[in-house]
């Protein structure tokens, strides 16, 4: 399946930094989702179908990618 990335409205995170290194996320239609480098807008770009993108930010939110103590 090939979505329209022309289509969504781009935002990064209100904590990313001006000149940060940030992804960017828009909602697609279908309820998928795409990622995207901010520096690369027009480069390639990762999509997500709900289901996906629903685990992912939930395994984020119960801190499954948290680094492990050193």
């Amino acid at each position: 399946m090939t979505d329209d990335l022309t289509e969504g409205r781009w935002f990064k995170s209100s904590y990313s930094e001006t000149t940060g290194q940030c992804v960017e996320v828009a909602h697609l239609s279908g309820g998928r989702v795409g990622v995207r480098d901010s520096k690369n807008p027009s480069g390639p770009a990762l999509t997500f179908g709900p289901a996906e993108w629903d685990a992912f930010t939930t395994s984020g939110h119960c801190g499954e990618f948290d680094r492990p103590n050193s």
